[in-house]
């Protein structure tokens, strides 16, 4: 098993293990803004399992009908995802409408303060692990479910400040309000992972350093050609595509402008793991004085 895979099974495992506790701080209470919590951990072990198939998918070399490989599979496992959070924020929404319709003051409070403040830290923690191997492995899947898991952490400190302050305040309301706010606050991050996942599945760009760095590249290591130009790039999973036009002189023979690209070739790979390039060799009779200089 990929450590990729690895990491999305200790996530479905983790998230059930979040889950009973969320669970039983409901069963005890009857807190709808705990209940909200525990609809979320619903979604997070809902999207674990997606993610986790995504990236079994995702792993698959290419073949015939998918000569470039099955690395979008994450893509749609991180739109899923976005999906499932809005319709979580959307039952929270209307749990805590009716909550706030017939209040009441939550049972044993300091006993789901304890049960939720536990599922938080283990949350806080693996999603820690999530972003960070998630960004240094290029894994939209686990990236998502790491800016899930986020919103979750957040949910619940929010949750716990409300059982601090309703008995406080004495005023019962603030517990589905607080369930509101929290819904509210899952919504927007439902629609950045889907958001940003979409770029994915529509070819985007690189970010503007990644793209600028490999343009710094070809131009440092493509000695003897003359210019490089129609510069284009993609990603898609943790893959990066790149292409390009290298013009080199014209009575340049077949061995040398092969030597160039796969000096070029070797610069970027070794820099930038999981690179699939692309160089279409031209005449300098085809040069566009612009693009890529040759330094």
């Amino acid at each position: 098993m990929s450590r990729n895979l690895q990491v999305a099974a200790a996530s479905v495992l983790i998230g059930l293990i979040v889950l009973g506790l969320k669970g039983a701080a409901y069963w005890v209470t009857g807190s709808i803004a705990l209940l909200s919590d525990a609809l979320e951990s619903i979604i997070n072990v809902a999207a674990a399992l997606a993610a986790f198939i995504a990236l079994r998918i995702s792993g698959r070399p290419a073949d015939d009908n998918h000569q470039y490989g099955h690395h979008k599979a994450e893509y749609f496992s991180a739109v899923l995802e976005g999906v499932l959070i809005v319709l979580a924020a959307l039952s929270i929404l209307r749990e805590a409408y009716y909550g706030f319709l017939d209040p009441r003051f939550p049972d044993q409070p300091l006993n789901g303060m304890l049960l939720n403040g536990a599922a938080t830290v283990i949350n806080a923690l693996w999603c820690m692990v999530l972003l960070r191997v998630g960004r240094a492995w290029r894994s939209p899947a686990l990236v998502a479910d790491g800016k899930h898991l986020m919103t979750d952490v957040i949910t619940s400190i929010g949750v716990l400040a409300g059982f601090v302050l309703v008995p406080v305040t004495g005023w019962p309301q603030l517990d589905p309000l607080l369930a509101g706010l929290v819904a509210l606050n899952i919504l927007w991050t439902g629609w950045g992972l889907m958001r940003e996942s979409v770029g994915g599945l529509m070819d985007a760009a690189p970010p503007p350093d990644v793209v600028a760095r490999i343009r710094e590249l070809v131009s440092t290591h493509a000695a003897g050609a003359i210019e490089a130009h129609d510069l284009r790039t993609r990603h898609a999973g943790r893959m990066t595509f790149v292409e390009f036009h290298l013009v080199v002189p014209g009575d340049m023979t077949v061995a040398a402008a092969h030597a160039i690209c796969d000096r070029i070739e070797n610069a970027l790979e070794t820099e930038m793991e999981d690179t699939v390039i692309t160089i279409h060799v031209e005449p300098e009779a085809e040069a566009k004085h612009k693009g890529v200089v040759v330094l």
